[in-house]
């Protein structure tokens, strides 16, 4: 059992309740998660089965959007309402649309963003919210990330509903947090719902409790994406029988080795990692064997990510 299931993840639960659950569910398969999600934020999680979590590296880097709602005039030390409220030097009016309008607007773009202390970012390998919590002093370095989109939706004084679509890697805690201190107010996150990654959409997502009931009937297709319906913006090379045997082995590719190729842009794959194109390559019966690079010297293509055929059992 191998790909991927979008999941809307409940409040309340970790990321890794969500794994350990669908775990229970599909019996003992690997399995891993695509992007956390704090316990009290919810919306798609994207879970990968089986050999479906080596394509890790291929979602690391995809956008995500959030619909957020934002509490103006108290700040917290997790930048979130599970945390504890920091008291403020004076008592700002809070600020009205016009200006909250102008203000978002900074935030717009690709800029420096401190995560949150309370956060699973790691620092020398210890998570971050393991030195807050013994009350550890660090420095925390900056990260680069890119709103895309920064939208107000509805303001209520104190609260703000906002959209927010963004480079992975971004903190919307810190975005709620650094908002306040721009408007001099102070803020924190009170609700997040994860909306999309890359193309994985809210809508698509299924509660867990459909899943259990879809896997006890057998139904796994009504849930499980299968490998070769991933990552469809790579082009799809169908390969010969001696060409599959090739690919399975991590072995060039030559032009004789095709059959039909599907998706091509331009003269080349989308890139991606290190930024090389990359292939999809599939046996003659529709199988995704592996993901190749060119190799221009040789006039070929290398699978470097072959999917294994045995199972994945813990």
């Amino acid at each position: 059992m191998d790909g991927l299931i979008l999941v809307h993840k409940p409040e309340k639960l970790t990321s890794h309740d969500v794994v350990d659950k669908i775990r229970q569910i599909l019996g003992k398969i690997k399995v891993g998660h695509f992007g956390t999600l704090d316990p009290f934020a919810t919306g798609v999680l994207v879970i990968a089965v089986g050999k479906a979590t080596r394509f890790f590296p291929f979602y690391l880097k995809t956008d995500k959007s959030y619909t957020a709602q934002i509490k103006l005039g108290v700040a917290t030390d997790t930048y979130d309402l599970t945390g504890k409220p920091i008291p403020a030097k004076n008592s700002p009016s809070l600020p009205d649309e016009m200006r909250i309008l102008k203000t978002i607007k900074i935030f717009l773009g690709e800029q420096s963003q401190v995560p949150p202390l309370y956060s699973a970012k790691k620092l020398k390998g210890v998570p971050l919210y393991v030195y807050a919590r013994e009350d550890k002093k660090i420095e925390l370095k900056p990260s680069r990330v890119t709103i895309h989109e920064f939208k107000l939706k509805n303001f209520h004084a104190p609260y703000l509903e906002c959209f927010v679509r963004c480079s992975s890697g971004t903190y919307i805690r810190s975005l709620a947090h650094d908002l306040g201190q721009t408007l001099g107010c102070g803020a924190h996150l009170t609700q997040l719902q994860r909306t999309s990654i890359g193309p994985f959409l809210l809508e698509n997502c299924f509660q867990l409790d459909n899943i259990a009931e879809l896997a006890l009937s057998k139904n796994f297709k009504e849930f499980l994406i299968p490998l070769e319906s991933i990552l469809p913006e790579y082009p799809k090379i169908v390969l010969t029988e001696f060409g599959a045997k090739l690919a399975r082995n991590g072995n060039m590719i030559l032009p004789e080795n095709i059959l039909n190729i599907y998706g091509m842009v331009g003269a080349e794959g989308k890139k991606d990692l290190d930024h090389e194109p990359l292939f999809r390559l599939f046996s003659p019966d529709g199988k995704l064997l592996a993901l190749a690079k060119t190799q221009h010297e040789k006039f070929g293509l290398h699978p470097f990510l072959v999917i294994e055929t045995e199972s994945f059992q813990e």
